[in-house]
């Protein structure tokens, strides 16, 4: 079944005072109010740009009145944004009054919501609001009365409905941004966590990009909308917070026994039909409910039910499972039987509208059986009609029609031409249609009175029990809520175990300490598209070998490997299983890199300055716990100076002992090694790509082992290219001269012997040259004969 997808946008309310920094945000996908309570934030804002860089909001909305450090961060959110791809937001300015505690106060309480029991009294809405939203929060609750006035205004979603829809509010969800792992946007381009491509099918080339081949896309094994949700969400958000890491860890590991193969199955053939409820939700509030939506509501419910007596049959040691146990409570039943008992499934579909089943409403039963036997009453009421008619008319039949009642219906007669021939005593005319004519009688009106207009009674009535019906479902609708939450979960952690199973990944342990140790590491994208992939160790330790530099021939690993090591942490940051043997992490606060550099054009700087940016980043930002991935920096300037800002670098993080980050360098600088620029410090190792020179061609191995590389071997990799012979010739014999101190001759320079030729030849025209001769143009000889020879000699 095809499910409606609708354009996603976030609207954000920020707030920024004394300090203390507010959000909330309406995302338009689940109908849901997102709030993180007042938390600390310095003037560079690096919190809200983090927030904002996640939730990618249309609009942000804040006060008239605001700090200078917010209206500067905001104006350059807006101006000095230079990636075009990247949608700006739209700032939106509201009088400081409307972001008034007390008036925000009032505009929450005042507010109806589809969540709260229309029974409840005033007390005890604000009670039940209290216990979701942290009123304790005053620069939160400000944001949010902002956010509210500004949804009134803007009648987000509602924009075409009548004045008085609200704009629906299904939940109140808390934003967390905890023990997240620093990653800037470059780290996730270069690691290729994600990567967009443009949709090959003509059809969808409006609809913009598709996953393309990235560590999102080979993940990404979920049944449902919203683990493909939660799954991107744990991708931007890698956290260190190791309870919530062996969390996930565990369910992995169940879903990984063998005894428990048929629960995966069955636990994914539950999640295939956990459909789009917070969609289903807002066209309820909206009175927009189709077919479909009712019976992908019945679906999803008893799907739901299905996985929480299949959680309770598990072990109750792991969370998640006794959580769902617990969440799922019996109001999904009573959801469940509510749709079963009221929804006709088979007439709603094949009258394309919502039907009441039999034994719910005996008003609607008897009208409906009053309409069904209407075809034999009417063509008793019919035969008597043609009694009462002239013997011209051949035949009649009493038809009804919606909204204009019960009709006599007779064949228009060739004598009737005019419209004075459609006249016929006792019955009046009412209109034309087809050939035939149509007529009120007296039993027509009689049978109006006595039936009325069942139809539009009938679908009337059916309607009122449908607003009760989503009105009693709304009431509900937080344990549906839990439902997409907690099915996302597990729908995740099914996918990860999937993946895991299939390409032998193990369970990374976590340790306090720094440093980690990974046995058999392999790049999880890299290994599905080579016919062979060679496993390498990575190990960094605590106190020693914090540093390695990586030296190899180009088309060695090198790259390879250091986003090897970055993708192998990053996936047991999200919780997932690792492509190794064995995987110790230690903790880590940041990855930061140093790989490839990003298109330059738009943000208006040379490929060395984003460079020279990626690594003042790491300098600036690693601490003791970070990891820093460093390829090549340095070549896009001058040697000497490329070389000089790499030993700079490295020395800076050396002296500081064992606070300096774990870091992986590769380069070909050999002069780096060669002229001892490092230190001897047991924090650095020396490691190196395994190749092996049979002759004229290079055998890799992509193996690392210690030691350096002296030898860049580019003859043999511009062969492999398919490089000239004899450009790479020329090359190598340059090279030669240049690392043995010698003069380099140029090889178009033409010999003495052939100079001197050419001397002579200038002199004998001269020699030649009548000076006597009146027609003689000295203008015309030199350009004609004298300089064409010259400018070869010279």
């Amino acid at each position: 079944e095809q499910e409606d997808q609708e354009c996603s946008e976030t609207h954000m309310s920020v707030l920024w005072y004394a300090g203390q920094l507010a959000i909330t945000y309406y995302d338009t996908e689940d109908c849901s109010i997102y709030f993180m309570p007042d938390v600390a934030d310095n003037e560079d804002l690096k919190l809200l740009q983090k927030v904002i860089g996640e939730v990618s909001p249309r609009c942000i909305v804040t006060s008239a009145k605001q700090d200078q450090n917010i209206a500067k961060f905001l104006t350059n959110l807006t101006t000095n944004n230079g990636d075009k791809d990247i949608r700006k937001p739209e700032i939106v300015l509201f009088p400081n009054i409307d972001f008034g505690l007390e008036v925000s106060k009032q505009r929450i309480l005042s507010r109806q919501f589809p969540f709260i029991p229309s029974h409840m009294t005033a007390t005890e809405k604000i009670l039940y609001l209290s216990s979701i939203i942290p009123f304790e929060s005053p620069l939160m609750i400000r944001a949010l009365g902002g956010l509210l006035k500004f949804l009134d205004r803007r009648r987000i979603g509602v924009e075409l409905e009548d004045s008085t829809t609200a704009v629906p509010i299904l939940a109140f969800k808390k934003y967390v941004l905890s023990d997240t792992v620093n990653m800037d946007q470059d780290t996730y381009c270069v690691l290729q966590i994600f990567k967009s491509d443009i949709h090959p099918s003509v059809y969808k080339l409006s609809g913009g990009l598709k996953e393309g081949f990235s560590l999102y896309g080979i993940l990404n094994r979920c049944k449902c909308k919203w683990g493909e949700k939660l799954l991107r969400l744990w991708l931007t958000r890698p956290t260190r917070n190791l309870a919530e890491l062996n969390k996930r860890l565990d369910v992995i590991h169940f879903f990984l026994q063998a005894q428990n193969h048929e629960t995966v199955l069955t636990l994914q053939g539950c999640l295939k039909n956990i459909k789009n409820v917070p969609l289903i939700l807002k066209r309820m509030t909206l009175s927009n409910t189709k077919v479909s939506d009712w019976q992908a509501l019945h679906k999803t419910v008893y799907s739901a039910v299905c996985l929480r007596d299949t959680c309770r049959s598990l072990p109750n040691t792991i969370g998640l499972f006794q959580t769902i146990s617990h969440i799922f409570t019996d109001d999904l039943q009573y959801i469940g039987s509510l749709i079963s008992k009221v929804v006709d499934f088979e007439g709603s579909s094949s009258e394309n509208r919502f039907t009441v089943r039999p034994n719910v409403d005996p008003t609607i039963d008897e009208k409906k059986r009053k309409l069904m036997g209407l075809s034999d009453f009417l063509t008793e009421v019919a035969r008597k009609e043609l009694e009462a008619l002239d013997n011209h008319i051949p035949s009649c039949c009493v038809i009804y029609i919606p909204l204009i009642g019960f009709l006599l219906s007779i064949p228009r007669l060739p004598t009737m031409v005019d419209k004075s021939d459609f006249e016929i005593e006792g019955l009046d005319f009412m209109f034309l249609s087809e050939d035939k004519l149509h007529y009120r009688s007296a039993r027509t009106k009689e049978l109006d009175s006595l039936l009325g207009d069942l139809h539009c009674e009938i679908r009337d009535q059916e309607t009122l029990i449908m607003h009760q019906l989503q009105t009693k479902i709304l009431e509900k609708s937080e344990v549906l809520n839990s439902v997409v939450e907690y099915t996302a979960h597990l729908d995740v952690l099914l996918a990860l175990a999937e993946m895991a199973r299939e390409n032998a990944y193990c369970r990374p342990q976590f340790t306090h300490r720094h440093g980690f140790h990974i046995k058999d590491g392999r790049h999880p994208l890299m290994e599905l598209c080579a016919k062979t992939f060679v496993a390498n160790p990575i190990y960094s330790g605590e106190a020693t070998r914090r540093i390695k530099i990586i030296t190899g021939p180009n088309s060695s690993g090198k790259s390879v490997y250091l986003k090897q090591v970055g993708l192998i942490v990053f996936m047991a940051l999200i919780g997932s299983y690792v492509p190794a043997a064995e995987a110790e992490i230690g903790v880590i606060d940041g990855i930061y890199t140093r790989i490839h550099s990003r298109e330059s054009v738009s943000v208006g700087l040379s490929t060395f300055m984003i460079d020279l940016n990626q690594v003042a980043k790491a300098v600036n930002n690693a601490t003791e716990r970070s990891l820093v991935l460093i390829d090549e920096f340095g070549k896009g300037t001058n040697t000497l100076d490329g070389l000089s800002l790499l030993a700079a670098v490295l020395r800076y993080w050396i002296s500081q002992g064992t606070r300096c980050p774990q870091i992986f360098v590769s380069t070909n600088f050999h002069s780096l090694m060669q002229l001892e620029l490092l230190p001897d410090t047991p924090l650095l190792e020396y490691l190196t790509m395994e190749t092996h020179q049979d002759g004229d061609e290079l055998i890799f191995f992509y193996q690392i082992k210690q030691g350096m590389s002296t030898v860049s071997h580019a003859a043999n990799i511009s062969a492999l290219e398919g490089m000239p012979a004899k450009i790479i010739e020329r090359g190598v014999e340059v090279s030669e001269l240049i690392r043995n101190g010698k003069a380099i001759k140029r090889i178009d320079h033409p010999s003495k012997v052939d100079w001197m030729e050419k001397c002579k030849s200038v002199v004998e025209k001269f020699l030649r040259l009548d000076l006597e001769d009146p027609q003689l143009d000295l203008e015309e000889f030199m350009r004609e004969e004298v300089l064409p020879s010259a400018a070869s000699v010279l």
